[in-house]
């Protein structure tokens, strides 16, 4: 799936052969999402970041404000983000729907975003499943990109699973918790899941680890961020419960993910100026 574009991944990941745990194979991926508003110069500061470091980019919807239109990508994100266009793997936002059928979104990606009309897809990188979900269609028990899900994890052999999407299945912000993606969530839950990334409300946020009914599991649960520090104008205001680690909504930066078989390391990094830092390490979960 996706393998000329995987292919191009890889050779940009400073990961050595073999499955032994080392740092030495750890994979750098980059993540943010609310990204590039042209009246805003976050985009352009949360790039320069990026651009100091090779790895991966997660692009985690509403990335070309106000209505993801191609012109908006051409426009904003392209002369920002758009420069790390070939070692990004995206996936849509709200504001890409207020396009009919996020039609800008799958033009200016193409074959990156998955099959048109879908936006779902799956890649392998050294030790780890990536999973980009499209929490902007249906994700329904009984909905077609469910039933994708449950055959891909179910296909799945590497050790460790990571997954990207837009609406946060739980959140502090003022979106608050996105109910309806409670079965993308139970199911990467019962698969054994460690990371979910999220943007939507424009602050970062660090969850303790969760089973698959919100519950605590600080040893087996999935540990989740919301990371809509990219580049648009941040919320800060939040309604914080005893799931949320840590939170900031002052600061652009983008989450800083070093991959390796079986742990894992993160840090928030902030633009130029920034004061919030956040960061730790964890092993997967267990299966």
């Amino acid at each position: 799936m996706l393998a000329a574009f995987l292919g191009a991944l890889l050779g940009l990941c400073n990961a050595a052969s073999g499955a032994e745990e080392s740092t030495a194979q750890a994979i750098t991926v980059l993540a943010a999402g609310d990204i590039s508003e042209c009246n805003s110069p976050g985009a352009a500061l949360t790039a320069q970041l990026i651009e100091k470091t090779e790895g991966t980019v997660l692009a985690v919807g509403d990335l070309a404000y106000p209505n993801g239109s191609l012109a908006n990508f051409q426009k904003c994100y392209e002369r920002t983000w758009g420069q790390f266009k070939a070692r990004t793997l995206p996936t849509p936002g709200n504001h890409e729907y207020q396009t009919r059928d996020a039609a800008g979104y799958f033009a200016y990606f193409g074959k990156q975003a998955g099959e048109i009309g879908k936006g779902y897809y799956s890649v392998d990188l050294p030790g780890w499943h990536i999973v980009a979900i499209n929490s902007s269609i249906d994700t329904g028990a009984d909905s077609e990109q469910e039933a994708w899900l449950q055959q891909d994890l179910a296909a799945n052999r590497e050790p460790c699973i990571l997954a990207f999407w837009h609406h946060a299945r739980y959140s502090s912000g003022p979106h608050g918790d996105n109910k309806h993606m409670a079965p993308i969530w139970e199911t990467l839950a019962r698969h054994h899941a460690s990371l979910v990334i999220s943007g939507h409300d424009h602050s970062y946020e660090r969850l303790t680890p969760l089973d698959a009914t919100g519950h605590i599991d600080r040893q087996n649960g999935i540990r989740s961020f919301i990371v809509g520090t990219g580049g648009a104008r941040l919320y800060n205001f939040a309604m914080r419960s005893n799931i949320s680690e840590a939170w900031n909504g002052t600061n652009w930066g983008v989450l800083k993910l070093e991959l390796s078989p079986g742990n894992y390391t993160w840090e928030f990094v902030p633009v130029e100026g920034g004061n919030f830092h956040d960061s730790g390490a964890g092993r997967c979960a267990a299966e």
